[in-house]
């Protein structure tokens, strides 16, 4: 293989180039058929989006694509693993051969274990990485590949979490895979800034989110995993998506979790430590529940899908505040200089009393 030549110049800011309005773009989204990649299909389309689905469900995809014609959206499908190269080469061939190439190329399909990391056998471990982690890898080397033949700018967006920026236990794997995406993520980035590349790569981070990611789980204690405490909507991750498929971002918080165990757990370590020990197990299971068997889960294959929500337990927030003020950089700021004028004026009345 030839070695590559070292460039000792300036790197390019991948944030300043101009990625296409969404009414002419074409997206790939792996993982299309369930929770986070079912709502940004549906709201990617009602943006005049054109779609390349993927997913290892062909019956879900086939109702999906009907379902989006009825509406006016043009898209295809493709039945695909990601956990095997050849099958992004497929979503991407699809992609090519339908619309002449994709835009934006979302890495969203994800599986997930609830267990001790010791009982856990190995080799649903290694199944997981290759789908959450390794499926990651092939999507976006193929999207760069792709980005750099055409010679225009083109965004890649990669699925992280929470648990990528601030592990929680009974999720180690899991944490663990969306760990390693962070890492792959911000390397890549800098390799393709340093050697001027057209290409944005950035990544969502929600905290826990209303999907069937627990219903799919495969679980290796006898409750069954749920989300407590407070729970998003998947229309707030797929609007973070969505701003950032146009408008480049290195980084969308989704939920202000998600940037609080990020900052906090990164500060004070061992305090997270304790407060994750104490807190993760009773928002995580339902006690009243038991879990269905670890066969019973997605990891090997696909299970009940086109469901955008699950049967989780917590609060229920309407929105992401986080999501809104990131797209809206200066009303946020508009909104806490009236705040500190308010308060300001506030305490000189105060004085006068």
């Amino acid at each position: 293989m030839k070695q590559r030549t070292v460039d000792t110049g300036m790197p390019l800011n991948s944030m300043k180039l101009k990625l296409k309005k969404l009414k002419d773009q074409v997206m790939v989204i792996t993982g299309a058929t369930s929770g986070i990649g079912l709502v940004t299909a549906r709201m990617a389309a009602e943006q005049g989006v054109k779609l390349v689905l993927a997913s290892r469900n062909e019956e879900a995809l086939s109702i999906l694509e009907k379902e989006l014609k009825v509406r006016g959206t043009e898209s295809a499908y493709v039945v695909a693993d990601v956990s095997k190269e050849e099958d992004i080469d497929k979503i991407a061939e699809k992609a090519i051969a339908e619309f002449g190439g994709f835009d934006t190329w979302l890495n969203n399909a994800a599986v997930s274990i609830y267990g001790y990391s010791a009982e856990i056998p190995i080799k649903d471990m290694r199944q997981l990485f290759d789908i959450n982690f390794w499926g990651v890898v092939y999507g976006t080397r193929r999207a760069i590949a792709h980005y750099k033949e055409k010679n225009e700018p083109g965004s890649i967006i990669n699925m992280g979490s929470v648990v990528g920026n601030r592990a929680f236990p009974v999720q180690s794997i899991y944490s663990a895979s969306k760990h390693a995406i962070r890492g792959f993520t911000d390397a890549v980035r800098m390799e393709l800034e340093k050697e001027h590349a057209p290409v944005v790569l950035s990544q969502i981070h929600p905290a826990r989110v209303d999907t069937p990611y627990t219903d799919h789980a495969t679980s290796y204690i006898n409750k069954k995993p749920t989300h407590k405490g407070v729970v998003y909507p998947p229309e707030s991750v797929a609007e973070a998506i969505l701003h950032v498929a146009e408008h480049p971002k290195r980084d969308m918080y989704v939920g202000t979790q998600s940037k609080f165990f990020s900052i906090v757990g990164m500060v004070y370590p061992r305090l997270t430590d304790k407060i994750m020990e104490i807190n993760t197990y009773p928002t995580n299971y339902d006690e009243n529940t038991k879990s269905p068997a670890p066969e019973a889960g997605n990891l090997y294959e696909h299970k009940e899908d086109l469901y955008e929500r699950g049967n989780n337990l917590g609060w229920h927030r309407p929105k992401s505040l986080m999501v809104k003020a990131k797209k809206n950089p200066a009303v946020t700021a508009a909104a806490i200089t009236a705040g500190v004028a308010l308060t300001a004026l506030k305490c000189i009345q105060l004085k006068k009393i």
